[in-house]
């Protein structure tokens, strides 16, 4: 079994930036695409962005594109998100998780609050 901590969230102006970290443990995740999605008041979850096991094949939903990155550390265990240009339509809670997501691996999350 996996278990997926994240931190890094919190509170920033408009335009600011955040970098989110995932760190797995119970096993290695680095056979696995990894991804970041983020979850609304109110809304779905949602695909935000998921890099390669390498780390040289990334891809992220149309609303981050050019403002988000996705990275990762295998060494470590971990994947990272580096935010910038917030937006207020950026808050969420912020999950990783394998891509695919599996269901069983859902952690608690990491909010992000972008205020204007």
């Amino acid at each position: 079994q996996v278990q997926l901590v994240e931190s890094g969230g919190g509170l920033v102006q408009a335009g600011g930036s955040l970098r989110l970290s995932c760190t797995a443990s119970g096993r290695t995740v680095s056979s696995w695409t990894m991804g970041w999605f983020r979850q609304a008041p109110g809304k779905e979850r949602e695909f935000v962005a998921r890099i390669s096991t390498g780390g040289s094949i990334t891809s992220y939903g149309d609303s981050v594109k050019g403002r988000f990155t996705i990275s990762r550390d295998n060494a470590k265990n971990s994947v990272y998100l580096q935010m910038n240009s917030l937006k207020v339509e950026d808050t969420a809670v912020y999950y990783c998780n394998i891509h695919p997501p599996n269901v069983a691996f859902w952690g608690q999350g990491t909010q992000v609050t972008v205020s204007s």
